[in-house]
């Protein structure tokens, strides 16, 4: 019979986890200028700083 997994295993640090909400994964497409095939630029960002990534 398998383990039951604790509840202390999950959550190991919980500031961490609380912090982690902050950031936010961002996906912008651009345009090739010489072929014209889109490409993606993804990165993690803090929630504050979105619309300065998506502004450059």
């Amino acid at each position: 019979m398998a383990k039951a997994a604790s509840k202390n295993a999950k959550i190991k640090d919980t500031k961490a986890a609380a912090d982690a909400k902050n950031w936010t994964k961002v996906i912008r497409t651009l345009r090739s200028p010489k072929t014209g095939a889109y490409t993606f630029k993804e990165q993690i960002v803090h929630k504050d700083k979105i619309k300065e990534f998506l502004a450059n």
